[in-house]
């Protein structure tokens, strides 16, 4: 595996999005079309929802995730929200998680959201990342889930269309 890695925004890669839809749908219990239509509408601008990958020097896709309105739960007052955060095992334990979530967190800045909501089982991995428990709230399923909110990043970086190394 390689070590040379860029985080990638698709609303500037368009020639990305059948093959992210495609990526996405095989980690998550979520049908290719919802990805495709979420990552179709990251294309024709605005905050929300954005789409995120990391590509490896041989240009597969090593990581990724988006920010969408909300991601299946019944506090709609909280977002917009991360979701799909996911990383290939043989590309694990080299930071690329915290460096897309901090590259993430500027992004989204530099839209002029404050701050980013997240669902998640992982709590010590999001606290070490500067997410903190803000809540509990009920998933579409009618279970308990674990709210957890950060401050998006002061530095007002946006995505190059080429991307940025990391």
């Amino acid at each position: 595996m390689t070590e040379d890695f860029s985080i990638c925004c698709l609303r500037d890669m368009p020639a990305l999005l059948h093959r992210a839809a495609l990526w996405f749908h095989g980690k998550w219990d979520i049908p290719e079309e919802a990805y495709q239509e979420s990552i179709e509408q990251c294309l024709r601008g605005g905050a929300v929802p954005q789409w995120y990958v990391v590509l490896n020097g041989d240009g597969a896709i090593a990581a990724g995730a988006g920010v969408i309105e909300n991601d299946y739960h019944s506090r709609r007052d909280l977002t917009p929200n991360l979701c799909a955060l996911f990383v290939e095992p043989a590309c694990r334990r080299h930071g690329l998680a915290k460096k897309l979530l901090n590259f993430i967190r500027r992004d989204m800045a530099a839209f002029g959201v404050e701050r980013l909501y997240l669902v998640t089982e992982h709590t010590a991995f999001y606290e070490r990342c500067g997410w903190s428990f803000l809540t509990t709230t009920t998933g579409e399923d009618g279970l308990p889930l674990r709210i957890y909110s950060a401050p998006t990043a002061l530095d007002k970086t946006v995505c190059s269309k080429r991307g940025e190394n990391i």
